[in-house]
């Protein structure tokens, strides 16, 4: 048990990246990185003790200075998608950078994913942590006020991958932080994912226009391919003939998920939830299961389906279409336009902090 560390490589402005690699008392290993605070592998051992890394990525750090996909990314400072590229604070209007379409997706081609970090790592009985943090200047993607952030990753001996955001803005602001991981529980390179079991504890989604912006509205589970509050199979509906999937290539949705978060709207409380189970991930020829946990009141649930089968991923394996699975835990996209969604607004000299949770198991 503990954390070892080892060059990732230089970048391309000759920043020397470092690659941190922490490992449980079972063996579990989690490597993340001081550029971008990407998660770069997570070794889990499947029902048979044997270990594989279950999340897609790159060898070394040039190929997350691209990471056109976001493979174990970071995120911020506003995930997913702003309608119009713009937003108010305090009846100011803010424009940011139009990377969808007329949209802007993630904040931006420099998301979070793109910054170097400063680190501290920390050993406590039954859990490590590598904690990253850095100051996101006033106006840095176009957003107002100096963000002070960090994101904690600790590995506990629970098989517990924990990710812990903290941020506090000295000026009224907007913020939506992710994590963009792309998960396999065969292995990253191995295939498909379309044969997973994935349950969601979701009644709904938000409504989307075409170019996946939310409306303000909601759409129910019950009775469409969406639904998956009892396990099934990803790929059992996904091709079906339904207007939402047809509109994301697939699974590309927001779920409005079921905990007492979403009893809480407008600006983000002092204290949210405990985290609640409202997602897992099962492999039946592996054995591999991963549990996701959050305080955040939606999740982002994405098949892959823009994997275009060209660059290379780990290993010189090229990754395709649908080859993997994303669990984004987060307030809804669009918060920043839409009044009615619960948080994503942070007043000056308020702290935000949230809480997501992987934890891996076999059955």
């Amino acid at each position: 048990m503990g954390i070892t560390k080892r060059s990732f490589g230089v970048t391309k402005t000759g920043e020397k990246a470092t690659l941190y690699t922490m490992e449980n008392a079972g063996g579990m290993e989690v490597s993340v990185s001081d550029f971008g605070a990407v998660i770069v592998d997570i070794l889990v051992p499947d029902r048979n003790g044997n270990f594989t890394d279950v999340n897609l990525g790159y060898d070394d750090v040039s190929g997350y200075e691209g990471n056109a996909p976001g493979y174990g990314s970071f995120l911020g400072r506003v995930a997913n998608r702003i309608a119009g590229a713009k937003f108010s604070v305090n009846g100011k209007t803010y424009e940011v950078e139009k990377n969808d379409g007329e949209n802007c997706l993630h904040s931006g081609q420099k998301s979070y994913n793109k910054y170097m970090y400063e680190v501290e790592t920390y050993e406590d009985e039954g859990s490590i942590t590598v904690e990253f943090s850095r100051l996101s200047p006033h106006m840095e993607q176009g957003f107002p006020g100096n963000l002070d952030l960090s994101i904690a990753y600790t590995l506990t001996d629970a098989n517990e991958l924990v990710i812990e955001y903290s941020a506090v803005s000295d000026a009224d602001t907007v913020i939506n932080l992710t994590n963009h991981s792309y998960f396999n529980l065969k292995g990253e390179g191995s295939g498909t994912v379309l044969d997973h079991k994935v349950f969601i504890d979701a009644d709904k989604i938000t409504t989307t226009d075409a170019e996946l912006i939310p409306t303000g509205e909601f759409t129910l589970v019950d009775s469409t391919p969406m639904d998956f509050r009892t396990m099934k199979r990803i790929g059992q509906d996904i091709d079906v003939d339904y207007e939402p999937l047809k509109l994301g290539c697939g699974y590309d949705h927001n779920y409005v998920l079921r905990h007492e978060f979403m009893d809480i709207a407008g600006d983000i409380p002092d204290s949210v939830a405990t985290p609640d189970k409202v997602a897992e991930l099962y492999d039946e020829e592996s054995g591999r299961v991963m549990e996701v946990f959050t305080d955040l009141p939606g999740m982002q649930f994405y098949s892959a389906n823009h994997i275009d089968g060209v660059e290379k991923g780990k290993g010189g394996k090229v990754y395709h279409r649908r080859d993997a699975i994303c669990f984004e835990t987060q307030f809804f996209p669009n918060t920043a336009n839409i009044s009615s969604f619960p948080g994503g607004r942070l007043e000056a000299g308020k702290e935000f902090h949230s809480v997501t949770i992987y934890k891996f198991s076999v059955r």
